[in-house]
């Protein structure tokens, strides 16, 4: 059994379970993932643990409340705060991998064109100019119960970035999702993204996954 040190009152991030699947021909063991991207809300007390400085936007104005999600974590960051999650709640908490959050994304479907399908649904997103990231959960689920699917942030994923099939370039991590910050603010489940892991970007946050042991698939 996996020792950990329960701390009160911390807001840990809601999940919904993501059945066992395929994707890409993968097969994916089922797992629960965040409902929504880390939000400022979730991540402030890992911060007030000192387990990580905080990200350059974190006082900003724009982008403090505590629902929108985090942004300009590292790679490193956000895999330390799944760690310490793992400690403080109990469980094993990480980054999701490319495979497994794609399965998720696409809710059941294989590539589908949006996460909620053929289209994305009415006032998923904000219209007019975007100066910050919106509030997470604000939208509508897709049919696996996932929300913000590919949208509002760049999520860092567990994997490094495979440069081509069997080979991985250790110089970039990789990312899935769209991002407020573009001109279209939206990606499909299959698009791939990547960057150097020391990076920090006012639109990269993350997801968090929990794994399900086996007994209990």
């Amino acid at each position: 059994m996996d020792s950990w040190i329960p701390i009160p009152s911390i807001p840990i991030p809601p999940t919904v379970e993501i059945p066992e699947g395929r994707i890409r021909g993968l097969f994916v063991a089922a797992f629960r993932i965040g409902r929504t991207p880390v939000t400022n809300r979730e991540y402030a007390p890992f911060l007030a643990a000192a387990e990580a400085p905080a990200p350059p936007w974190w006082s900003d104005p724009a982008f403090a409340s505590p629902g929108q999600p985090v942004v300009g974590v590292t790679w490193d960051d956000a895999s330390a705060y799944g760690e310490w999650l793992s400690r403080a709640a109990g469980g094993r908490w990480r980054l999701p991998a490319e495979s497994e959050w794609e399965h998720a994304m696409s809710g059941g479907e294989t590539s589908p064109a949006t996460a909620w399908g053929s289209a994305i649904p009415p006032g998923e997103i904000p219209e007019g100019t975007l100066s910050a990231p919106w509030e997470a959960g604000r939208g509508t689920p897709n049919a696996f119960g996932v929300l913000d699917p590919g949208t509002v942030v760049h999520e860092w994923c567990l994997d490094w970035r495979e440069s081509a099939p069997g080979t991985v370039d250790t110089t970039r991590r990789a990312s899935r999702g769209g991002s407020w910050r573009h001109r279209i603010p939206w990606s499909p489940p299959s698009a791939r993204s990547s960057l150097p892991p020391h990076l920090r970007y006012s639109d990269y946050g993350f997801r968090v996954l929990l794994e399900i042991p086996p007994a209990r698939r």
